[in-house]
């Protein structure tokens, strides 16, 4: 035991843990059967948490070097709280960076050099009594997680070193212990060795950001367990088989007996075991038992006694048990023996006022929404989590591939170009230790969860000898479970790293290019779908590849959640901050904001894309009937109800409920039990279908909908009637301005303005800005990656500088119609015509037409955009919805009748840019709370729509929320076509083909402007 402190040690690769206690499972033990059986809180381990004595220094040299020392006043320090980030407590700030290294720019270092003149420390310190139950017996210290390396004294003797920030760090205190109150100092560093192996996308902090506790441990003890629950090739045999480790060799006749119980309580085998060294084996059989996957998570219970040779029970240790073989059967991943395909998604733990301090709170609410949104998959990105974690997982049904922290990204890639000339961990002997040293931490830890499918060797590190050696240490210690590293796509002499071919951001076509050409493993996206932002578009040419290759086994989308945290701005009031908020530098800005979920765990609106894509019960539904294919591997439908119901024109016609069950991995017809006289109207019908939880399980309510289906069709008539109205119009053409004036409504039309300028509806004002055409939209994260204002940035200048060439006036029927003509600078060739015709009632049928040109770019909108007073801020949409949808990004919509508001409307994307959009409009009200205002509605053809509080140009000049103008209009953009948001990734892909608008294609869409309650 070394008993002397080194500073040096920071940058030393091979001292990375000092008197640390080896790594093991993260079981509980109890004294008493019941007490295992309720999983009661331990009454062996007292928690530290709360508050502690906290002093900041900016580097080493500040530090209070002898803080530790027993007669070492600290009474006068602040309070921090544990477990907590210091630099969200008010010391030093948050630095967010990507792929760069922190001090990139700021010291001239290579590894394992730290820069010391920047390396925070934090010296704590926690006064306690050891309880009365841990007296006269070992007592321990856990740290779950402390950022990045940290030294441990108890009443001024040195107890340890330890790095890596995400998995635990245990010291013995026994030999140090005093009666009354003891002086626990821990000193933490922010940079480390360590450091340069996280480098991770995330926000960096330093100090104890997880939970801290003492515990102690009778006197047996089971102080690792390593359980394999094993299947046979017939998945019909189960073989149960633990190996413990006892922390002493135990005395004469003594013994563990074993019992294994199902969820109703029964004993389903049992044995016992005389205990005659420190390790022991025990096995268990169980034939046909129930098996685990992320569809029936079906859980045994396992409870160990450690009984002493008087026959006393010592120590239970309660284990849940899992019963699955996961396997690569000619070259495909099965589970339980069928093909699984993960649709996953990357996950930070995170949390906008704590970081990665996160709660058993934050992580329910987490692993309910992953059920909730047919989420299976979940990786670890790029960090063994809580424990905690892991048990929801085991618990809820979500497969893990569970990573170790590991990534070195800065040392290799440098803006995008790879550079491995000073890469680590590569081929240098020296890292081998300390890298091995993080996956032995994670894999003790973890490695008795069957939710655990596949360990990762870490994320984004290259490639070489060391990591090649982690994968043989994985497969040596375990064979139940593959394993996975992306990094070997750079170099292929270490392929037999990885067991699967991963890759990030692989298009589809490459995809395909790989699966076409005698691929040699199965393949996985470990992150694809850059969410950032307005994102997500074509993701549904990924998920098509599922039915299309047998090795093609899903992927997981980037990511989870925005990885943004709570500022106050200048006038006190708070925001959700990206990087460089805080004056951090260097700095990687908003790339943190990439979530499907926002920081404060609402739902973005790219949530129901997901949903929908990655339902495994598909609902093709027609105008009789719905084809149901049950696309799961092993539960039914009996759980649900299904529910149909016919729609016209947005009114609801019939609903009806039936109990379908459909065998897993087959398919079903239903037809649709309602009178055919309900399609006697013409227009448009439409048909959802939907499978909806019969019961509330632990992750939802019940009527929860778990699958969703619709169909859209018309019925038409040859029978055509034209209504005549006996309403008279009166044309007043001036010099300047053209009237249209009727029973209660007057319309203007400006020649000197080139644009209609008033619509009043008894005698409201509605038209607060001139409709003009708009080609630009406010640039997207995505839009920023492509660099869409270099490339198209013609139709930005074409939007706000136009010339009105022509106004024509003419009449036909009653019926006043006038046209405007606009030439634009960026190219002669192209024009614009927009025709209003204003009828008798008052309504206005608009048609824009655009004349295209060849040698231009891409058009990001084509629209007309105008506005309208702001007290018209009601919204109610027949439209695709509930949620904004673009033309890429509208699998998971639904038609439908919707409400909301301008306000909401808009999505709260970090940096402001297009949201709200629509797709498949037939109208939209939008109306003062009292119901009056304007109706939009399609005129044969459905059309986009944007009903939001700020114009394009507005939004595009903000970099923040606040940054935007007060409130002073609805602005309403109608728009014949807008181009897709894309998501392939945020740095340079385009949006795809059939989603881009050409701006050599003529194009004309038409709507109707009428009133609506006035």
């Amino acid at each position: 035991m070394r008993t002397k402190p080194d500073l040096n040690w920071l940058t030393d690769v091979n001292t990375f843990a000092v008197n640390r206690l080896p790594a093991h499972s993260s079981h509980v033990y109890y004294e008493t059967m019941d007490e295992a059986e309720q999983l009661l809180p331990m009454t062996m381990r007292k928690s530290l948490n709360g508050n502690w004595k906290f002093h900041y220094a900016i580097n080493p040299s500040a530090r209070p070097e002898s803080f530790y020392h027993v007669d070492f006043d600290c009474d006068s320090w602040n309070d921090i709280k544990v477990p907590g980030h210091i630099q969200l407590q008010g010391y030093g700030k948050p630095q967010y960076v990507n792929t760069m290294y922190p001090w990139d720019g700021m010291n001239d270092i290579r590894p394992p050099e730290i820069p010391m003149d920047k390396n925070a420390v934090g010296s704590y310190v926690k006064n306690f009594h050891v309880p009365d139950n841990m007296k006269e017996k070992p007592v321990f210290i856990s740290f779950q997680g402390v950022e990045s390396a940290f030294y441990v004294w108890l009443n001024g003797h040195f107890i340890g070193y330890s790095e890596d920030s995400f998995t635990p760090a245990e010291f013995e205190l026994t030999p140090f212990l005093q009666e009354g109150e003891n002086k626990l100092a821990v000193e933490v560093y922010q940079r480390s060795t360590g450091s340069w192996l996280e480098d991770q996308d995330f926000w960096r902090f330093s100090g104890i950001f997880r939970e801290v506790y003492l515990y102690t441990v009778p006197k047996m003890h089971v102080y690792d367990a390593y359980v394999h629950a094993e299947l046979d090739e017939t998945y019909t045999k189960g073989t149960l088989k633990v190996d413990l480790q006892l922390s002493s060799l135990a005395a004469t006749g003594s013994k563990i007996f074993a019992e294994l119980v199902d969820k109703e309580g029964e004993i389903v085998g049992s044995t016992s075991v005389d205990l005659n060294e420190e390790k022991q084996t025990f096995t268990l059989n169980v034939n046909t038992p129930k098996l685990w996957s992320a569809e029936n998570p079906y859980l045994y219970k396992l409870y160990m006694q450690l009984i002493d040779e008087t026959g006393e029970i010592v120590e239970v240790v309660p284990q849940k048990i899992g019963f699955r073989r996961f396997e690569l059967v000619d070259k495909v991943m099965k589970i339980n023996g069928e093909r699984i395909v993960f649709k996953g998604v990357n996950r930070h733990e995170f949390h906008h006022r704590t970081g990665r301090a996160i709660t058993k709170e934050d992580m329910l609410w987490d692993i309910k929404t992953l059920k909730q949104n047919n989420i299976n998959a979940v990786r670890t990105s790029h960090y063994p989590n809580q424990s905690y974690w892991y048990e929801l997982c085991d618990e809820y049904g979500v497969y893990v591939i569970d990573e170790m922290n590991l990534e070195t990204h800065g040392s290799w890639q440098k803006m995008g170009a790879v550079d491995p000339s000073w890469n680590i961990p590569g081929n240098k002997p020296e890292w081998q230790d300390i890298v091995l040293d993080r996956a032995k931490s994670m894999f003790e830890r973890d490695k008795n969860h069957p939710s655990i499918l596949i360990w990762s060797c870490g994320n984004e590190s290259y490639a070489g000898e060391v990591i090649l050696n982690v994968t043989k240490y994985f497969k040596s210690v375990d064979s139940s479970r593959l394993v996975h590293y992306e990094g070997v796509f750079y170099d292929r002499t270490y392929n037999d790293t990885s067991d699967m071919e991963s890759r990030m951001y692989a298009k589809p076509a490459d995809i395909e290019e790989y699966l076409t050409n005698n691929p040699e493993k199965p393949y996985i996206s470990c992150e694809y779908m850059h969410a950032m932002g307005n994102s997500l578009g074509g993701m549904n040419y990924y998920t098509e590849l599922e039915d299309k290759y047998p090795m093609y086994q899903g992927g997981f989308i980037w990511d989870y959640m925005d990885q943004s945290l709570v500022q106050k701005g200048r006038y006190g009031n708070e925001f959700l901050a990206y990087g460089g908020d805080f004056g951090d530098r260097p700095t990687d800005y908003g790339f943190c904001t990439n979530g499907i979920v926002y920081a404060d765990r609402k739902l973005s609106p790219k949530m129901q894309e997901v949903k929908y894509l990655y339902q495994n019960i598909k609902l093709e539904a027609d105008e009789t009937g719905v084809t149901i294919k049950n696309k799961n591997l092993f539960k039914d439908t009996s759980d649900y109800l299904l529910t149909y119901t016919l729609f016209h024109e947005g009114e609801k016609l019939c609903e009806k409920i039936a109990e379908v069950n459909v065998s897993p991995q087959s398919e079903q017809r239903l037809i649709f039990d309602w009178s055919r006289d309900l399609l006697n109207k013409t227009g448009e019908y439409y048909v959802q279908v939907a499978f909806l939880l019969k019961e509330k399980t632990v992750w939802a309510e019940a009527g929860h909908e778990v699958a969703f289906g619709q169909y859209v069709f018309e019925k038409t008539s040859e029978d055509t009637l034209t209504t005549r109205s006996d309403e008279k119009i009166r044309l007043v053409e001036g010099d300047v301005n053209i009237g249209v004036h009727g029973r209660d409504f007057s319309i203007i039309f400006s020649k000197q303005v080139g644009s209609l300028v008033s619509i009043t509806y008894s005698g409201k004002e509605m038209i607060a800005f001139p409709p003009a055409p708009l080609f630009w939209r406010a640039t997207t994260d995505n839009d920023r990656g492509y660099a869409q204002a270099f490339v198209s940035g013609c139709w930005l200048s074409a939007s706000v500088a136009r010339r009105c060439t022509e106004v024509e006036l003419s009449t036909n029927e009653n019926t006043v119609v006038v046209a405007f003509t606009y030439k634009f600078s960026i190219h002669p060739d192209i024009e614009v015509n927009t025709i209003y015709t204003v009828n008798p009632n008052g309504s206005i049928h608009v048609r824009s037409s655009y004349k295209g040109a060849e040698g231009l770019p891409q058009m990001p909108i084509f629209s007309l955009s105008f506005k309208v007073p702001a007290s018209y801020n009601q919204l109610e949409w027949y439209a695709m919805g509930p949620e904004e949808n673009y033309s890429d990004r509208a699998q998971g919509a639904r038609l439908g009748v919707f409400k909301n508001t301008v306000k909401d409307n808009m999505a709260a994307y970090l940096n402001p840019q297009e949201s709200g959009n629509r797709t498949g409009v037939r109208r939209v009200r939008v109306t003062n709370e009292g119901g009056e205002g304007l109706m939009i509605a399609a005129k044969d053809t459905p059309i986009e729509c944007n009903v939001s509080p700020y114009t394009a140009l507005e939004l595009e000049n903000a970099q923040h929320h606040y940054e935007l103008p007060n409130v002073h209009y609805t602005v309403i953009t109608v728009a014949g076509k807008q181009m897709g948001v894309g998501g392939d990734d945020s740095w340079g892909a385009p949006v795809h083909e059939e989603h881009v608008i050409k701006a050599n294609r003529d194009m004309e869409f038409e709507f109707v402007i009428q009133r609506e309650g006035i």
